[in-house]
């Protein structure tokens, strides 16, 4: 009988590492086409508007009362008891109604209300379709991050992003199709990497952090070898790995091999991808790249990131905030504030609202907002009354997210709160409805994307979503 050795065995005797395996698959010198792991989906379900997305996360829970929902009604009964029942809150803490401490003004043709915290989105504020109707089924961060990403309040199952990377594939061979961008010291929302998670899809859709302000980007892509010695090294490798895919699923291998190439591939684009050097004064200025507010300046690096990523054909791009210099909220969730609203908010918003608006321009100018979609969305939102003095607890029950660009009419909103902002009144929406409108306008039915798995074919919208036909262009 021929002598053997099972893959095990082999990787526990050669210790040399294989950050480098990418080049087995490499050494067959064969062209890469698009490839997004699937056979069933050649092409789109119908004409796409939309080529890819951008999703600006505001991990921690934004309150609409104070952002894009405005309600002259809270001014009118502060400080007095709420006059409707009041929900269980994650804290039960209670307080009396309390009025938004920032002004909100009517923007652009549309004359579209906007919070005084977001003074640069507000002259984009025709861009925008905001959606005042959102709810969620679920008041705890990581449950909420997980529904808003997964549509499932638990882990286990793919992302969004992993989702559109498996209905689309990737324009750029260089790059991931899915990728999360980082900087000045941000770390995911809770519930962790999981978030961004391919779940049970093929591991080439899993979305992959791109540290944006460090010097080594993305770790265990650079080389330890000679191209030489990698070549003798990995051709060893990669007879192993046809004869392991002979006596297991073929896919589950060929996957790992995929992501070995694309992290090969990646030692040289993403370095080039990183490198601003070349952007203009006039750029730096509109992002806010040299912003003496450190937080301002890191989330300006993730946005223009996002537009040369979107440039070089990435499908699916999300942003991370950040909590330096803030004070209140935490690391995961820096948009979660229980006290000090005020100050919280008003640092958060100056963190992001430049950048994200500067990105806005950035892409219309250079023709790119009609064919990219953003999202700006949190897990929830907060309560019209206060916890304590002057911070709001969670509020799953009517909240505010909005989309521009990628065939979204821009200038609207849909839906509505009561008075008091609290709970929907008008046109209710969910997360699914946000993901169906998503991947509508990507060219792909929520209905049709699915995949085989514990025996029935899964969605990202699960059972439920309606495309948000109202706000489509």
């Amino acid at each position: 009988m021929k002598n053997s050795i099972s893959r095990r065995q082999m990787l526990a005797q050669t210790s040399t590492g294989f950050g480098l395996m990418a080049l087995t698959g490499l050494m067959a010198d064969r062209s890469f086409a698009v490839d997004n792991g699937m056979d069933e989906l050649s092409q789109t379900h119908h004409p796409a508007k939309a080529k890819h997305v951008i999703f600006c996360f505001m991990s921690g829970g934004v309150s609409q009362v104070d952002s894009f929902d405005p309600k002259p009604e809270l001014k009118k009964l502060a400080g007095k008891p709420m006059p409707t029942p009041i929900e269980r809150t994650q804290f039960n803490q209670n307080g009396t109604v309390m009025p938004t401490p920032f002004e909100f003004s009517r923007h652009g043709e549309s004359g579209l209300p906007v919070s005084s915290i977001f003074p640069h989105l507000g002259k984009v504020a025709d861009e925008l379709a905001v959606v005042r109707s959102m709810t969620s089924s679920v008041n705890e961060h990581a449950q909420g991050n997980y529904v808003m990403h997964t549509g499932f309040p638990f882990m286990g199952h793919p992302s969004a992003g992993a989702w559109t990377n498996y209905g689309l594939g990737t324009e750029n061979q260089n790059l991931p199709g899915f990728v999360v961008l980082q900087s000045g010291g941000a770390v995911p929302p809770h519930g962790g990497v999981g978030l961004f998670s391919s779940g049970f899809l093929p591991a080439t859709h899993q979305g992959s952090i791109i540290q944006a302000d460090k010097e080594i980007a993305v770790r265990n892509i650079q080389a330890s070898l000679s191209p030489g010695d990698q070549q003798k090294q990995l051709q060893l490798i990669q007879q192993m790995d046809r004869d392991f895919a002979g006596r297991i699923r073929q896919s589950s291998v060929d996957a790992a091999v995929k992501n070995y190439e694309t992290a090969y591939r990646m030692q040289t684009a993403v370095p080039d991808l990183c490198d601003i050097s070349g952007e203009t004064r006039a750029t730096r200025d509109l992002y806010g790249l040299d912003s003496p507010d450190p937080a301002k300046a890191a989330y300006a690096r993730q946005c223009l990131l996002a537009r040369r990523l979107v440039e070089r054909g990435v499908r699916f791009v999300e942003l991370s905030c950040l909590t330096k210099g803030i004070g209140a909220g935490g690391a995961p969730n820096p948009w979660d504030q229980h006290g000090a609203l005020e100050k919280g908010h008003s640092a958060m918003a100056n963190q992001v609202d430049q950048p994200i608006a500067a990105l806005i321009q950035d892409l219309k100018a250079r023709g790119l907002l009609d064919e990219t979609l953003i999202i700006w969305a949190g897990e929830f939102g907060r309560t019209p009354f206060s916890q304590g003095s002057d911070g709001r607890d969670h509020n799953p029950f009517g909240f505010s997210v909005w989309m521009a660009g990628g065939g979204i009419k821009g200038g609207t909103v849909y839906g509505a709160t009561d008075e008091l902002g609290y709970r929907v009144v008008e046109g209710e929406s969910s997360v699914y409805d946000l993901w169906a409108t998503a991947l509508h306008l990507l060219g792909l039915d929520h209905e049709k994307l699915t995949y085989r798995y514990a025996g029935r074919d899964v969605r990202l919208t699960d059972v439920y979503g309606n495309v948000l036909t109202e706000i489509i262009a």
